[in-house]
């Protein structure tokens, strides 16, 4: 069995491996070849987490469980810390255990390119991201890797962390001009694209702010108690897609609140990624505003880690 650590897959692996890795296993999805339980996630205290996510490919004859820390106290240590053990299906055998920190955050990156390709207007060429933590930067490779980004303007809370995640994209060779903002507003008026990558339990920015025309990537709310988006921003939204619907159903907190409310049902929701990756074009016109949902799902990490072992391994 083979231990491969974060460093090590970060040096071969990246998002143009990732978005054909991540499209393959929903064709997989759509042929009905995978098995999955549904996400546990356990409480450890009022802040931390632990997930565990297990899937089987019948199709690749693979299988992995990860197993996910969420530590948001963590100052020493990432936020987020994750393993996946592979099993090779045809024996039974246990193929390697792997760092999914990376692979989780290339894994959304990915699922948010694909989303992006089919929902952003084509034209789109400012990016705004709310929240700089260790989640966003893949999710900006994931859009500049299907948009022709020319500005990207950057807010979070804590302003040293978002001009350090400047300097990050900047060092990563991402040629736009990259801007840092005091407020969550300036970045949601100017995007064209909008990423959001929080756990905050109250909407970060005003629904009010959008642009027309403005593609929505959530990815930050993971729990029925966060809740980074507002009901206006749900209102506004003409096509809503989910990752995976089972999933955000239990655990996307704005929508299963604007459910709650009224706001919407969950029929307003047009389909999950298996639904539109491998689709056309899905914009209706350069006004409307879309909104992508994204909570995860095991074989989405089956996805990179399916790539990552043809990678280190054939």
């Amino acid at each position: 069995m083979i231990t491969l650590t974060d460093e090590q897959i970060e040096k071969e692996y990246h998002m143009h491996h990732a978005i054909p890795d991540v499209k393959n296993v929903l064709q997989d999805l759509k042929d009905d070849a995978i098995i999955q339980a549904p996400r546990t996630v356990l409480p450890v205290d009022d802040n931390s987490s632990m997930l565990y996510m297990p899937c089987i490919s019948t199709a690749s004859k693979i299988s992995i469980i990860k197993t996910v820390s969420i530590f948001p106290v963590n100052k020493d240590l990432p936020t987020t810390q994750g393993n996946l053990l592979v099993t090779d299906l045809t024996k039974g055998e246990h193929k390697a255990t792997m760092d999914a920190s990376y692979l989780t955050r290339l894994r959304t990156g990915a699922m948010t390119a694909i989303a992006t390709e089919r929902l952003a207007r084509k034209d789109a060429k400012t990016l705004g991201a709310i929240g700089t933590g260790n989640m966003a930067f893949e999710q900006v490779l994931g859009v500049v890797e299907v948009r022709d980004i020319e500005k990207i303007v950057l807010y979070n809370r804590t302003k040293e962390k978002a001009e350090a995640f400047k300097e990050r994209l900047e060092a990563f060779g991402i040629k736009a001009d990259i801007e840092v903002v005091d407020d969550a507003s300036d970045v949601v008026t100017q995007s064209d694209i909008l990423n959001c990558a929080t756990q905050s339990t109250e909407p970060v920015f005003d629904g009010n702010d959008l642009k027309p025309g403005t593609h929505i990537n959530g990815v930050g709310s993971f729990k029925p108690v966060m809740k980074e988006m507002d009901e206006t921003t749900i209102k506004r939204a003409s096509q809503i897609y989910a990752d995976d619907l089972e999933s955000v159903k239990e655990e996307a907190g704005e929508l299963i609140h604007a459910v709650d409310a009224g706001i919407i049902s969950w029929d307003d929701i047009k389909g999950e990624l298996v639904d539109i990756f491998d689709q056309d074009y899905l914009r209706q016109d350069d006004e409307e505003i879309t909104l992508y949902k994204c909570v995860g799902a095991g074989y989405f990490d089956l996805a990179v880690a399916g790539g990552v072992m043809k990678m280190f391994t054939e």
